[in-house]
């Protein structure tokens, strides 16, 4: 079995994984052709993520130049303790305000700790209502994931 065999996650480490952790980086291409690169929250969607961010953000206006993205989310500070997931993905933009407003809900509730279906506080809805139409949300759909676990070499490299 190769190294690379070895190291790779199982689609179940793959959903704990991207449930443990808080944020990701999305790589998108700028006007110059360059990789506009950008740190965000997130929430596990279906095989991907999903986020939101300002419609007028540079992220928002490459996205919708070019749909794609890779994203990255990584954790270890030694070798032998590097874990990740990156995500080739084809990105849906969702415009409607009431869809944005769930999924700014999902968010933050996410980083308040709230359990899914946990009762949204009025002034959580409120506050995202209000933000709601300044945002899109952002829908990643893997069409290729590479997943790293060197915890699985048991130290010897």
């Amino acid at each position: 079995m190769s190294r690379r065999d070895q190291i790779r996650m199982t689609p179940e480490e793959i959903r704990v994984y991207l449930d443990e952790q808080k944020v990701i980086n999305v790589a998108t291409v700028g006007p110059n052709n360059r990789p506009h690169l950008a740190p965000l929250w997130y929430f596990p969607h279906e095989d991907g993520v999903a986020t939101w961010t300002y419609g007028s953000s540079q992220k928002a206006k490459n996205l919708r130049r070019l749909p794609e993205a890779t994203v990255l989310i990584e954790s270890g500070d030694s070798y032998e303790k590097l874990r990740g997931i990156s995500l080739e993905s084809d990105v849906q933009i969702v415009e409607d305000t009431d869809e944005v407003t769930r999924m700014g809900i999902t968010l933050m509730q996410r980083y308040a700790g709230a359990k899914p279906g946990d009762a949204v506080p009025a002034e959580l809805s409120e506050f995202i209502g209000r933000q709601a139409p300044k945002r899109i949300g952002l829908i990643f759909h893997p069409t290729k994931i590479v997943s790293w676990d060197h915890t699985k070499l048991g130290g010897t490299y």
